[in-house]
């Protein structure tokens, strides 16, 4: 079933890391299995297929998996989205290293998949790959089998989010404004395509 250029470049450029959420309107178990399904239709290095995911729709659960991420590296002076504002839901993708001793960057293309059937169904998302991944072992009763490449958190988005090119200065760093708003800046497409 072909899709329309536009319509991907559309949903490209809506899929914006989000950091901000209603923590209150829930991700229902079905659709983080049709996500994970995506996730699963994706590319994988020589079809070894590694990743295993785990589903967190339980708020009590999803309160645990949120203490052991880390938010936003350049806002340092935000220490992540607060109460009312955390995600309501989480995948949490595994590297099964019986099946492969690296998952190489499946688990990117899964969590972009993932991100990307989200902003269909009006929701927003965020891939974290700072994770205290002892603790994060701990909470989910992990075994050894098992790494942690990423955890994906889901929600309705409640933050604006502004795209803009990279200033003058060069810097890259994303920011707040006054009103809460999260501003992104972007290279120019010219800058960087060498040839």
């Amino acid at each position: 079933m072909p899709v329309s250029f536009q319509s991907l470049k559309e949903l490209v450029y809506a899929n914006r890391s989000c950091r901000r959420f209603k923590e209150k309107e829930p991700v229902s178990r079905q659709t983080l299995v049709d996500l994970v399904d995506l996730g699963r239709m994706s590319a994988s290095g020589n079809n070894l297929q590694p990743l295993k995911y785990i589903l967190v729709d339980d708020p009590e659960l999803g309160a645990r998996v949120f203490s052991t991420l880390r938010w936003a590296a350049w806002l340092t002076d935000w220490p992540g989205p607060g109460e009312g504002e955390r995600p309501a839901a989480y995948v949490v993708i595994l590297d099964d290293k019986r099946v492969a001793r690296s998952v190489g960057v499946d688990h990117a293309i899964a969590a972009q998949s993932i991100l990307l059937g989200a902003r269909t169904l009006g929701l927003a998302g965020c891939m974290i790959a700072s994770i205290n991944r002892d603790v994060l072992r701990q909470v989910l009763d992990l075994s050894d089998t098992y790494d942690i490449p990423l955890v994906v958190a889901l929600g309705r988005p409640a933050e604006a989010i502004v795209v803009e090119p990279v200033p003058a200065s060069g810097n890259i760093a994303y920011w707040h404004d006054e009103a809460g708003a999260h501003h992104v800046p972007k290279r120019a497409l010219g800058d960087i395509i060498v040839r």
